[in-house]
C-alpha cells in the first residue's frame, strides 16, 4: 500500500494583515455618539449633584442655611396709669359706680350729681373731673354721664348734644361706632372746642347711657377708647 505523500498547503489567498484588519476595525461614529451621551449625562448628574450640596447641605441657601435679616419686633408700650391717687368714691346709683376710678394716667378727683341736663328727661347725670396730676399744672379731663329710661330717649339727647358742640365747635374732627363685645351699641363724634385752644369733646352713646367727655384734643381719643362705658 503506498503512501500518499502530503501536498503543501498553498497559500492563504488572503493578503497579509487583511485577517487583522477586518477583526480589529476602529470604533463607529455611533459608537463615539453614545460614548459621548454617556459622558454628558454623567457630567449633568454631578451639576445637578453639586447644586443640591451647595443648596441643601453647605451652605444650605435653599433650605434657610443663609443668613437671614432678623425680623422687625415691634415693642408696645404698657398703658399709662396714674401717678396719683383717685378720691374716695361717693357713688351710690349702679350708673355712678360703673364710672370708672381711673382711665389711662387721669385719676379722679372729683364727682357729684348734676343737672346740667335740665329737663332732657334724664333719670341721672353726674359730673366729673379726671386728673394727671397734683396742681394747677395738671391736665383735666371732665366728663358728663348721664342716663335715660329708653335707647329712642337716650339717642335724642345724644344728637342734641352733638349738635350743640358742631354749633359751638365746627364740623366733627372724627366720627364712628361704639361697639361692646363686636356689637355695635351706639356712635360717637369728636367736634373741636372752640372756646379752648387745643381742645376737643367726644359725645357718645351706649345704649341707655349718654357721655360727653372734654380734654386735649391729643388725649381725648385716647381717654374715650379706654373709657369702659
Amino acid at each position: 500500500m503506498s503512501q500518499q505523500t502530503g501536498r503543501p498547503r498553498p497559500p492563504s489567498q488572503d493578503r497579509p494583515g487583511l485577517r487583522d484588519s477586518r477583526h480589529h476595525r476602529g470604533p463607529s461614529s455611533d459608537v463615539f455618539a453614545r460614548r459621548r451621551l454617556v459622558a454628558l449625562v454623567l457630567l449633568v448628574g454631578l451639576l445637578v449633584g453639586f447644586v443640591l450640596l451647595l443648596a441643601f447641605v453647605w451652605p444650605g441657601f435653599a433650605s434657610g442655611g443663609a443668613e437671614k435679616e432678623p425680623a422687625e419686633v415691634t415693642v408696645t408700650a404698657p398703658p399709662a396709669t396714674p401717678t396719683i391717687e383717685p378720691v374716695e368714691r361717693s357713688a351710690t346709683t349702679e350708673l355712678a359706680k360703673a364710672l370708672p376710678a381711673s382711665v389711662l394716667q387721669f385719676a379722679l378727683r372729683e364727682e357729684a350729681p348734676t343737672d346740667d341736663y335740665g329737663d332732657a328727661g334724664v333719670i341721672e347725670a353726674h359730673a366729673l373731673t379726671y386728673a394727671d396730676a397734683e396742681g394747677d399744672d395738671a391736665i383735666l379731663v371732665t366728663v358728663l354721664a348721664g342716663q335715660w329710661g329708653t335707647d329712642d330717649e337716650a339717642k335724642e339727647a345724644y344728637d342734641d348734644l352733638v349738635a350743640a358742640a358742631v354749633d359751638a365747635g365746627g364740623e366733627p374732627a372724627s366720627e364712628g361706632d361704639v361697639e361692646v363685645g363686636g356689637e355695635v351699641v351706639g356712635t360717637y363724634v369728636v367736634t373741636p372746642v372752640a372756646e379752648t385752644e387745643g381742645t376737643s369733646t367726644v359725645t357718645w352713646r351706649n345704649g341707655t347711657v349718654v357721655l360727653q367727655a372734654t380734654g386735649p384734643v391729643d388725649e381725648i381719643e385716647k381717654f374715650f377708647t379706654a373709657f369702659p362705658l
